[in-house]
């Protein structure tokens, strides 16, 4: 946990669903909302970068989006909502916890809802931060930036074909009637297990693997998780929608894109190719990070520079 002595948990009621909130800090102070990526939750905004950010003087959100940690989820596979119902939703959060409007830090799919809502709901954005992110809609509308490296789609192959071996073999096991139990201390280290190993991939190569870290907040993921096969499945199935990147230049909101030097998703390319689409953003390269939650080795550069960015900028009314 970040503090007990300054969090408070809320519900936030949107169109269909619940989602559950972090609210650090001192509530009167200017607020940034963090909104994570697919497959992720609330507890992969490491709680010492929160901790940072509420010494600044920053009132931190931090919530579950839908099929994500303790907030509604779906039907594995079915997911009744689009990408631009995350925008949505958390323009509802800003509303339901009265901030007026906040800055909005988006990770990876989550920088995808953070454009949407820059587009949507400029009267909701402070600020506009934008990391480990791309141009648009991810993997539609960027045949002029690089794909993904070959390593990281070789193990998108891998996960696909081990993904149909499981399908077969869940086939075999209904149409013999079989009803598969496993211990359940086994089933949880093995969700622990595939979420490091999940993660492994994404990393920088030129600094060693936090395994052990990684691990540690992997067990706290899947204890935290209502669902974790819908976690897992459901946001990477969502539609899109209408295709954005054409309108970046319309955003208003003041903007700073993050992002990591070895990241194997979105190379470089994209992060620079999203900042020279939104006028006056500013491009921050990260050393040593790959497609990652802002490792503790860039706080001492993220940090200082989310602050100086949030600060003087039309500050938001005080939350309720």
């Amino acid at each position: 946990m970040v503090d007990n002595r300054r969090t408070a948990e809320v519900e936030v009621e949107v169109d269909g669903a619940e989602l559950a909130a972090e609210v650090h800090g001192d509530p009167a102070d200017p607020a940034i909302l963090l909104i994570h990526g697919a497959g992720h939750c609330r507890l992969n905004w490491p709680d010492g970068f929160v901790r940072r950010l509420v010494a600044g003087g920053r009132c931190v959100v931090r919530y579950d989006a839908r099929d994500a940690g303790a907030s509604t989820t779906f039907p594995v596979g079915a997911p009744p909502y689009a990408l631009p119902d995350l925008a949505e939703d958390a323009a509802a959060v800003i509303g339901a916890l009265g901030l007026g409007r906040a800055h909005v830090l988006g990770m990876s799919q989550g920088a995808a809802v953070g454009q949407l809502l820059a587009l949507g709901h400029p009267d909701r954005v402070a600020t506009l931060t934008l990391a480990s992110g791309t141009p648009g809609i991810p993997g539609q509308e960027q045949p002029d930036l690089p794909p993904v490296s070959d390593r990281l789609a070789a193990f998108f192959a891998q996960v696909e074909q081990d993904a149909q071996v499981e399908r077969v073999e869940r086939v075999e096991q209904d149409a013999q009637g079989a009803k598969a139990e496993r211990d359940a201390a086994a089933a949880r280290e093995a969700a622990v297990e595939s979420i490091v190993e999940g993660e492994r991939p994404f990393a920088a190569v030129s600094r060693p693997f936090d395994e052990d870290g990684v691990r540690r907040l992997a067990a706290r993921i899947v204890d935290h998780a209502r669902d974790l096969a819908a976690q897992s499945t459901n946001p990477y199935l969502l539609d899109a929608g209408t295709p954005w990147r054409a309108r970046l230049g319309t955003i208003t909101a003041p903007t700073l894109v993050l992002h990591g030097e070895e990241d194997p998703l979105f190379p470089p390319e994209h992060g620079r190719a999203l900042a020279a689409e939104i006028p006056g953003a500013r491009f921050l390269a990260l050393p040593g990070t790959g497609h990652e939650v802002f490792p503790e080795h860039t706080w001492d550069t993220v940090v200082p520079a989310l602050l100086a960015h949030t600060a003087n900028r039309d500050a938001p009314p005080r939350p309720a």
